[in-house]
């Protein structure tokens, strides 16, 4: 487990799960949600974003969390050794990020974007979550079947699972 693509919905607990593996592993974390925004919410341009991206993927050792764009979904699932995807019941991504976005009230988010206030985007936070659920978590499964025989794959489908993946893998 040296290259770690961590993908799923919103909420779902990835970057908990990244920092444990990262402390665990001696791995470096990197946050595609800090190549996708700029403070103000300003999106990173494309271009700029694939050439960052493609320089992580290219080095020895990462864990990179989260979706971005589905290139570099397939760039990056191409390039892991380890793929785990964090995919709980709809409900449950919708109540930890609700919980998140409501801690957002007294404090920022330490893993995010500086600049990048989470309470105004809480209703594009809900119906991103939706269109993940409905849209990518079909491809996604498609693109993860397909690498499943050459990589290393956990898929985790409840919060139980996640505790597990998390005691054994940090333990090892």
């Amino acid at each position: 487990m040296t290259k770690v693509a961590l993908l799923g919905n919103a909420g779902g607990g990835k970057s908990t799960l990244c920092r444990a593996l990262s402390q665990a592993k001696g791995l470096p974390i990197y946050q595609l949600d800090k190549l996708q925004w700029n403070p103000g919410w300003i999106p990173t341009p494309n271009e700029k974003f694939d050439v960052e991206h493609d320089a992580i993927i290219d080095k020895e050792k990462w864990i990179i969390d989260g979706v971005a764009s589905l290139e570099s979904i397939e760039r990056r699932l191409k390039a892991a050794d380890t793929i785990i995807f964090v995919d709980h019941p709809l409900w449950v991504h919708y109540w930890w990020a609700t919980k998140r976005q409501f801690m957002c009230l007294f404090r920022t988010r330490p893993d995010f974007v500086e600049g990048c206030p989470m309470i105004p985007k809480t209703w594009e936070l809900a119906k991103m979550i939706w269109q993940i659920n409905k849209c990518l978590r079909p491809i996604l499964l498609k693109l993860i079947k397909k690498h499943g025989e050459t990589k290393q794959v956990f898929h985790i489908r409840s919060p139980k699972e996640l505790a597990q993946f998390q005691s054994v893998q940090c333990a090892i």
